[in-house]
């Protein structure tokens, strides 16, 4: 049970809402779908807002060009500049707080939209391979290497349905732990907590005799 007139831990922000969803359509999809603007995203999503100087240092890449890329982002709704933070000369950007989803199966089908899908795709599975390797070359005290997982099952059969199911459920739970994470109970946050990265693929493949 829940008090809502006890104020919220001074050492501790207020947890945020769940962010609204945003259905991408072909428009989003070929401003994002860049190999450079899709790294700089990333990084704003996964350490938080930062300069075109400060990206570009990061990534070995031109000032000028991480600018022209930031403004490309924003246009498309991605990302927004910070206010009251930064210069005229010097803009703070961060990503916006949305979560994207992609319907692949709206744009196979369209020439115009094929290429830039296809870009999309290849830049995001490889994004989260990066971050497997990086996890696994790095070192790490024993208990962050007992507690990371890589896991497989290969022994599922289910239908549509239930695929479905299994994934909204896998979700839900990561949901759950985010939101907990996030509120705590009223003390401050433990010294070792650190960002963690959850990567769930559940798909079907096809079978021996349908290749």
């Amino acid at each position: 049970m829940s008090d809502a007139s006890t104020p919220p831990h001074p050492s501790r922000p207020t947890p945020p809402a769940a962010p609204p969803t945003r259905r991408m359509d072909a428009r989003s999809l070929r401003g994002v779908a860049h190999p450079l603007r899709m790294r700089i995203l990333e990084l704003l999503r996964l350490d938080g807002p930062d300069t075109a100087t400060g990206l570009g240092r990061r990534l070995g890449e031109n000032t000028g060009t991480v600018s022209w890329h930031l403004r490309h982002l924003a246009e498309h709704g991605f990302i927004e500049e910070e206010t009251g933070r930064g210069t005229k000369r010097e803009r703070w950007w961060r990503a916006v707080r949305v979560a994207h989803r992609l319907d692949t199966t709206e744009f196979r089908d369209d020439p115009d939209t094929r290429g830039a899908l296809e870009l999309y795709v290849h830049e995001f599975v490889q994004q989260q391979f990066n971050r497997v390797v990086s996890y696994l070359i790095e070192d790490w005290a024993p208990e962050w290497r007992d507690a990371g997982a890589l896991s497989q099952w290969h022994d599922l059969r289910l239908t549509p349905g239930q695929l479905s199911a299994l994934n909204a459920e896998l979700e839900q739970v990561v949901v759950r732990h985010r939101a907990a994470a996030l509120s705590g109970s009223g003390e401050e946050a433990p010294e070792e907590q650190r960002p963690v990265v959850v990567q769930v693929q559940a798909f079907p493949r096809k079978g021996r005799h349908e290749r």
